[in-house]
């Protein structure tokens, strides 16, 4: 396992290489002048102002070539220096701390609810296939694939927070609060965006988990079994549920970078201090060195997945190997 992953991480350098020339590229051909945003603008004086954008530029490394520039912001980002948000005036680091562990906190709820939600319904969908149940299951999620994140968060929040009036519509806890008292409100703020990425989610996985069931379920070795008269719940759930797990995986791989980077609506929608959030605040702002520094999260999040989708596979099927 240890020599895979070794493998597998000098395998992904050259593409994170790759990328971050391409992202580095991208966000240099965007428009705008990030220095003249951080200029006094009380500065009157044109040669006092003409010294004051150079002192800036020169400051922020822009008065090298763009092959410096980028030389000088991998080694940076390599030592864990990520620069300086110019919208913010603060190191990028401080800047997104807070907001990535309110993201990852959000999404680590939602995908495990998704997760256990598909299991449950996907497995008792296929054994109960033509059913009711099934027939409920199978309108809600092409429903719920149908829907957009926007549509979704809006009647949420006509439903739950004005019509019920159980949740706030958006926002944070408030600042000075500790101890229990911040989880309740935490919660309380949290529960609708974790049913928007939820149901987003779900919506999907359960008709990969019903239909890889009913393709296993058909198995000739799952039809021995029954001769060999086990139980239904020993066929099903030890027989049954593991082998059909192998294409789910693919799907919590993807759910993983999808997650991250669907929650950026979800997020502005519900003023969700989160990593999205910030991300939009960004490019609006011209915050070239913040904008840089998500995008390759977003880019590493993307290639860790596919290597916890190996992984998985291995997991769920004995016949894989990690060689």
């Amino acid at each position: 396992m240890l020599k895979y992953l070794g493998k597998r991480i000098m395998s992904l350098i050259p593409v994170v290489i790759i990328i971050s020339i391409l992202l580095f590229s991208l966000v240099k051909m965007m428009p705008g002048d990030v220095v003249l945003g951080m200029i006094n603008p009380n500065i009157k004086d044109p040669v006092a102002y003409k010294q004051e954008y150079a002192r800036i530029e020169q400051q922020l490394g822009l008065d090298k070539s763009l092959p410096e520039q980028y030389v000088r912001w991998v080694k940076s980002t390599v030592s864990g220096d990520l620069g300086m948000s110019t919208s913010k005036n603060r190191p990028v680091k401080d800047v997104i701390g807070t907001p990535l562990k309110n993201t990852i906190f959000l999404n680590i709820i939602a995908m495990s609810l998704a997760f256990v939600i598909s299991v449950i319904v996907g497995i008792k969908s296929a054994v109960n296939r033509g059913g009711k149940f099934d027939k409920f299951w199978q309108i809600f999620s092409l429903v719920g694939m149908s829907m957009p994140t926007l549509l979704i968060s809006v009647l949420l929040i006509y439903v739950l927070s004005i019509k019920f009036k159980l949740f706030p519509t958006g926002g944070m806890p408030l600042p000075g609060t500790t101890g229990p008292a911040y989880l309740v409100e935490w919660f309380k703020f949290a529960t609708l965006p974790i049913l928007t990425l939820t149901i987003g989610s779900f919506a999907t996985t359960i008709r990969y988990v019903r239909n890889a069931m009913i393709e296993v379920l058909n198995s000739d070795y799952i039809r021995t079994a029954r001769a060999k008269g086990l139980s239904e719940k020993v066929v099903i759930y030890q027989h049954a549920f593991r082998n059909a797990l192998i294409p789910v995986v693919t799907i919590l791989a993807g759910m993983l970078a999808g997650l991250f980077g669907g929650a950026a609506i979800t997020e502005q929608i519900f003023s969700w201090n989160g990593i999205g959030n910030v991300l939009i605040q960004a490019v609006t702002a011209r915050d070239f060195m913040l904008i840089l520094s998500l995008n390759m999260f977003y880019a590493v999040i993307a290639l860790l997945s596919n290597v916890i989708m190996d992984i998985g596979y291995a997991a769920v099927d004995p016949r894989v190997k990690l060689d």
